[in-house]
């Protein structure tokens, strides 16, 4: 997972590969510490490089929203892949996260 700092308010967090059961605790903490750190930015995970993601890797995002929420910290998710869009329709969370189609629509609606 890649870090970048696009401006002052956006931050974006870029995994790949497969997130799993093997390596969703990692990604947890990544993101995490991803959230803590934005301060007054924003946060989105760009999600371009990632080719899947299991319910692990899911509870992790959902912590990460949670915690930004808490935290009063925009949370996004972009470039999401339709396997892993079929699932968030599926499990409603589609309507939880926000879901960007790339990072300029998610500065954009900052």
């Amino acid at each position: 997972m890649t870090q970048a700092t696009l401006s002052a308010k956006l931050r974006i967090i870029q995994p790949s590969g497969h997130i799993n059961a093997s390596n969703a605790i990692e990604f947890k903490s990544q993101l995490t510490e991803a959230v803590v750190a934005a301060e007054d930015s924003a946060l989105l995970v760009d999600m371009h490089q990632l080719e899947s993601l299991d319910s692990a890797g899911l509870m992790a995002l959902i912590h990460a929203l949670k915690l930004a929420r808490t935290l009063e910290r925009r949370f996004g998710l972009c470039s999401v892949a339709p396997s892993i869009r079929i699932m968030l329709e599926l499990t409603k969370l589609d309507g939880v996260f926000e879901i960007f189609e790339s990072h300029e629509a998610f500065a954009t609606a900052l």
